[in-house]
């Protein structure tokens, strides 16, 4: 294996303040972004449903669209981090590339032989190019030449995945979710993903900005996912629960987030498994510290049980209540806010489709939306909530929008 130096304290220069999220709407400081690339170019009508795409995006566009999206938060004083650009960093420390070399190689799908010619390969690759297979994948074409014979290379089409592409990266909001000063490393639910936890997991690990990273729920768990995840308020979680996050992943967080004091109440909301609401943040994200844009259709059919610490180490589970009651309840105030996507049924159903509730809050009544949802982002507008309106015509194909796309990592606490 080639030797590569560590990186140390030193490396990263500039003190940053410590990661916090408290809130879903506290103004935003510091956001986990990945920049889509070669990994999209994979994408062909043959695979795109398999690796959860919509359609085969226009990669230079959805490149022009994220900048443009990455643009509009540094205006507005938010750091930018790129998933690529910490993920190499973190590869300069051995223990990562042990870890991604872990998380690449499949023994069970390549046998032994292939498997260590592949691994020995990626072991000897500079850490930018080990970053670029470990998210852009690997064909048996591209495969390091054949030093003897082997009946799976040979059995497998050349442009077949030797190493599994990663198109879903873009979502960074699924594979880690900040809560309080700790991080919790999700438990994806479909094969599609599973290896995007592992980029996550050694970023947190050995990237020297994260080094004293505290840890929540863990990705060995039940699955969850991060658009599942909403901070109504500080102390105040919602998980939504369906297609991507299961009762039992619901839960594990939720105890592990009261154990550790990082919430008081967790509302568990179960919701439609279907593509169309594969996560909470597909029909309800926050807006203002009061206000939630929400799909009309869910609205007085959403409900909520409230888990709660019991005081002697378990938890409580109340009976089921409609979702904004039991959100405000646990919010200590008298009502949420609800401005609806749409104006009627069908245009309501549009723009729900395309990602008319998946807003990025920058700050408190401040948010990113897709230019396209233009009956919604009105209605914010009437609301008084100020909409930053980007381009998503490629980036939506993989059905996610701008809070789908972002990590926050830090967030300023609400006055």
């Amino acid at each position: 294996m080639t030797a590569h130096i560590a990186p140390t304290e030193t490396a990263d220069a500039v003190p940053h303040p410590a990661p916090r999220v408290d809130s879903e709407v506290g103004p935003l400081r510091t956001v986990l972004l990945h920049r889509p690339g070669a990994e999209l170019k994979r994408l062909t009508p043959r695979n795109n449903d398999q690796l959860l795409f919509d359609g085969v995006p226009w990669v230079d566009r959805a490149q022009e669209e994220h900048d443009a999206f990455a643009e509009v938060l540094r205006v507005r004083g938010v750091e930018v981090l790129l998933l690529s650009d910490v993920l190499v960093a973190a590869l300069h420390d051995d223990r990562a590339r042990i870890a991604g070399l872990h998380s690449a190689v499949d023994e069970r799908r390549l046998g032994i032989d292939l498997a260590d010619a592949l691994r020995s390969h990626l072991a000897s690759l500079p850490p930018d190019q080990l970053a670029t297979v470990l998210t852009t994948g690997m064909t048996f074409e591209e495969l390091p030449a054949a030093e003897g014979a082997s009946l799976v290379r040979k059995m497998h089409h050349p442009n077949d995945f030797a190493v599994n592409p990663l198109p879903n990266l873009l979502f960074t909001r699924d594979s880690s979710v900040w809560v309080g000063d700790r991080v919790a490393i999700t438990s994806l639910a479909l094969p599609a993903r599973d290896r995007e936890t592992a980029l996550t997991d050694l970023i947190y690990a050995y990237h020297p900005r994260f080094r004293r990273t505290r840890r929540a729920y863990g990705a060995h768990s039940a699955p969850l996912e991060g658009g599942d995840v909403l901070l109504l308020a500080p102390g105040v979680l919602a998980i939504g629960v369906g297609e991507r996050t299961t009762p039992a992943g619901a839960e594990s967080f939720a105890r592990s987030a009261l154990a550790d004091g990082l919430a008081h109440t967790v509302l568990a909301v179960p919701i439609t498994q279907e593509r169309a609401t594969m996560h909470l943040d597909t029909v309800c994200t926050m807006v203002d510290r009061d206000a939630v844009v929400m799909y009309p259709a869910v609205r007085d059919s959403l409900e909520a049980y409230a888990v709660r610490a019991d005081g002697s180490g378990g938890v409580t589970v109340a009976d089921r209540k409609p979702f904004l009651e039991a959100a405000a309840d646990a919010m200590g105030i008298e009502r949420l806010r609800v401005i609806d996507t749409g104006l009627d049924p069908v245009t309501a159903e549009r723009e729900q489709w395309d990602d008319g509730n998946n807003t990025l809050a920058v700050g408190p009544g401040l948010v990113v939306a897709y230019e396209r949802n233009v009956e919604t982002n009105a209605r914010l507008e009437d609301a008084g909530v100020e909409v930053l309106r980007i381009s998503g015509s490629e980036l939506g194909s993989g059905r996610g929008g701008p809070r789908c796309m972002s990590c926050p990592i830090e967030r300023a606490p609400l006055a």
